[in-house]
């Protein structure tokens, strides 16, 4: 169905934005992502460009308008191609791809707190739990991030998200996640606290022997209540008076699913584009999934996938130079060895451009 030119559907585009919270009509330039507002930005023209791309199954298009859209403004389009077309995009994206290329351009097309919302719910369903996921997005959102995915959480799947991640994972594992989903991280004021500082590094040193578990407890509580930035300083400070990594004494105290995320955490606070780095490069490792041809030798595309989508807008450039800096090649170079075809455009499209 092609849609008409008339001034109706211009006045009729024109209110559905101006309806729109204003959070979603602007989207600030000062990040480091590789997805940017598009300049000259017409919600109706891209809702045709659109129409015209799925009937005629022409991907490239549609990926040509989603991948150099921001969210805010995937939002206006999906808005306005309901209200012209009286159909729902995502609903008719799924029917029209499949896939990767469907799961790429269905993350893209909801809002970035519904996509961790059903990123999460999928992590803790199906055969086993995707402990490394949830650690992931639970780790790496800001507690406005977190609420607004918790909601969506609820909405969507009709369940409380904090007594799922309860029953399907245990031990510290559990409590860490808890901790974690409460959203209590403090925010840094860039003011330094050395007292605390040093407070909190001492905390990190007590055995607890006291108590059973008292120890774990209080890395539980520093690591996921402090900023990022307090606790880089306090990891240091830590070094300077035992001699010690935070990353060793996590290795003593916690085994399994907690240690790994109180290690994930710690590199998170270290250094969030190296840790995402991390994550990309270890999901190209051939070893963790069997060949599949049609998208390459075996990457874990899930991975791939949410940390293109999730950081695209906020820190992917910084992603990048860290993949870079660490294993000597680039991410683009890499997806194009791990991926194939519309699924390996649509990652390139996000990831944008070669690291000479």
């Amino acid at each position: 169905m092609l849609l008409g030119d008339g001034m109706d559907r211009r006045s009729l585009t024109h209110e559905i934005l101006s309806q729109l919270p204003l959070a979603q009509q602007t989207t600030a330039w000062g990040t480091l992502g590789t997805i940017k507002p598009y300049l000259g930005f017409d919600a109706e023209s891209d809702v045709q460009y659109l129409v015209e791309a799925i009937a005629g199954a022409d991907h490239g298009a549609i990926l040509d308008v989603l991948t150099n859209r921001t969210n805010a403004q995937r939002q206006q389009i999906t808005k306005v191609f309901q209200a012209l077309t009286k159909q729902d995009l995502l609903k008719s994206m799924g029917a029209a791809l499949s896939g990767n290329l469907e799961r790429v351009i269905v993350g893209l097309l909801k809002p970035p707190a519904q996509y961790d919302a059903h990123e999460l719910r999928a992590a803790m369903q199906g055969m086993g739990t995707d402990e490394d996921a949830l650690i992931e997005i639970l780790s790496t959102r800001s507690n406005q991030q977190l609420s607004e995915s918790l909601a969506f959480y609820q909405r969507d799947f009709k369940a409380d998200p904090e007594k799922d991640i309860a029953s399907e994972t245990s031990g510290w594992f559990k409590d860490i996640l808890l901790a974690l989903a409460k959203g209590k991280r403090e925010h840094y004021t860039g003011i330094i606290d050395y007292a605390l500082i040093q407070q909190d590094a001492e905390a990190l040193a007590d055995p607890g022997a006291r108590s059973k578990g008292a120890g774990e407890r209080t890395w539980i509580s520093i690591f996921t209540q402090r900023s990022p930035e307090h606790l880089s300083r306090v990891f240091g400070q830590y070094q300077k008076s035992h001699g010690l990594e935070v990353e060793e004494t996590i290795c003593k105290r916690f085994r399994g699913d907690g240690q790994a995320a109180m290690l994930a955490l710690a590199s998170v606070c270290r250094n969030t584009p190296r840790y995402f780095a991390e994550r990309l490069h270890n999901a190209m490792k051939s070893e963790h999934a069997p060949p599949l041809p049609a998208q390459g030798p075996g990457a874990d595309d899930k991975v791939l996938i949410r940390i293109l989508i999730s950081r695209s807008e906020t820190d992917l450039l910084s992603i990048r130079s860290e993949f870079k800096k660490r294993h000597g090649k680039s991410l683009y170079s890499c997806l194009q060895v791990e991926t194939r075809g519309d699924y390996q455009a649509a990652l390139l499209a996000l990831c944008r451009a070669e690291d000479l």
